[in-house]
This record gives C-alpha cells, sequence and structure tokens, in this order.
C-alpha cells in the first residue's frame, strides 16, 4: 500500500511562523511534524510515499529529499495553484497508482498505528474518526453500530481526523482543477462504502500556534 501526505496548505493561521517555512516543516519538540509522519510510515511498513505541495514547496523537497534517510521512496506532486484537498488527491492519483492508498493530513499529530490500516478495503473509503475537539464541537460524521459512516442520521458524531484510506475508483468522474474531497466522500456513504472507526488516542489538529504547543506538551510527557 502506497501512502500520500497532503502537505500543500498554506498554515495561514499559524503565521508568522509560516511566512517563510511551510506548515509541514515547521518543528515540534524540535522535529519537522512532517517527519513524525514519515517515521510513522515508515515503521508501518509503508516503503512508497507521496507528497503534494504548493506554498514553500521546493523547502520540503529540498529538506526531505528522496527520503531514504527514513526508509521510504518519497514522491512528489507539485502544485502550481491551490486545488484543495480532492483536486489535489486527484492530481496525485498517477503516482498513486490503481490500489487502495492511505491519506494523512500533513498538519495533523497523533500516536495512531498506520499498520492498522495495511487490511482490505471493503469500500471506496475509511474514515479514522476522533471525539470533537474544542475548536469543532459539531463534528463531521456519524458512525453507525455497523462501522459505516454517514452524513446524517441519530449516530453519534464525530470529527474526521485527517486520517483515511481511499480507493482511486472515489474519484470516478472528476476532472482536474480545484475542489473538495468531502462531498465525494458523502456521495460514496450515501451508497454504503465508507466505513470507519473510532480513535481515541492522541490526536491533534496542529492548526495554530496553541495547538503546535500542545503537541509539544504531549511530546515532553511522552519522553
Amino acid at each position: 500500500m502506497k501512502a500520500m501526505i497532503l502537505a500543500a496548505g498554506k498554515g495561514e493561521r499559524m503565521r508568522p511562523l509560516t511566512l517563510h517555512t511551510p506548515k509541514p516543516l515547521i518543528r515540534a519538540a524540535g522535529v519537522p511534524l512532517i517527519e513524525y509522519h514519515l517515521r510513522a510510515l515508515a515503521a508501518a511498513g509503508f516503503r512508497e510515499v507521496v507528497i503534494n505541495h504548493a506554498w514553500l514547496g521546493e523547502q520540503i523537497e529540498a529538506h526531505l529529499g528522496d527520503g531514504a534517510r527514513f526508509g521510504l521512496a518519497l514522491r512528489y506532486s507539485p502544485e502550481d495553484q491551490p486545488l484543495e484537498t480532492g483536486g489535489g488527491l486527484f492530481r496525485a492519483l498517477p503516482l498513486l497508482g490503481d490500489e487502495p492508498f492511505l491519506v494523512v493530513n500533513g498538519d495533523i499529530w497523533t500516536d495512531y498505528s498506520f499498520a492498522t490500516l495495511r487490511r482490505p478495503l471493503p469500500g471506496l473509503a475509511h474514515l479514522v474518526l476522533v471525539d470533537n475537539p474544542a475548536h469543532h464541537p459539531g463534528g463531521d460524521f456519524h458512525l453507525d453500530g455497523a462501522g459505516r459512516v454517514r452524513a446524517e442520521g441519530d449516530a453519534p458524531r464525530f470529527t474526521y481526523s485527517g486520517l483515511s484510506v481511499l480507493h482511486p475508483r472515489l474519484f470516478d468522474g472528476c476532472t482536474a482543477g480545484a475542489f473538495k474531497l468531502a462531498p465525494l466522500l458523502v456521495r460514496a456513504m450515501a451508497a454504503g462504502q465508507v466505513s470507519g472507526e473510532r480513535f481515541a488516542g492522541q490526536w491533534v489538529d496542529v492548526g495554530t500556534v496553541e495547538r503546535l504547543a500542545e503537541v509539544e506538551r504531549l511530546l515532553a510527557a511522552g519522553r
């Protein structure tokens, strides 16, 4: 299974840190955020990883290189204009192949074991969901008792963690350009093609300087 790290965001909420440094290279406890993902992917048995980038993306390529020092083979999908999540993934599909692939947002930090997702995908997508954080109390999707993710319903509502496995067929009918991933997922949910799980471990959406400090506190506590 290949993996893709989404690293094209501009990180405007983390200014001034991101004025001259791309968000994935912002450091937590002295280590660039994206390196936590790369090390975890290598430890989980992944070998090929695709990284998309836009804002200051040349710094990402210069820092990570070919990935050999992480035990990985890295390939890059540069974007000269904002493509949003769906458009960025669609652009990278030729690098990802015809089989399901893992996707992880470059601006989260978690102790989730990526090896858990190296299993057959029963539908078009599998989402890792977390309890709703204080900055997103309403959540995103419902998770029913059968392990299916729904856009609507009475089941408990959780927040999408930014970690998933997607099948390339999820993008059937899409065309190049900027578009969001969520509508594709909602369409697949309506067809019963999206499974999910709730993760109760450590997870932080590193969208602000304050949440970056939270990651550093968690790392310090775990030493």
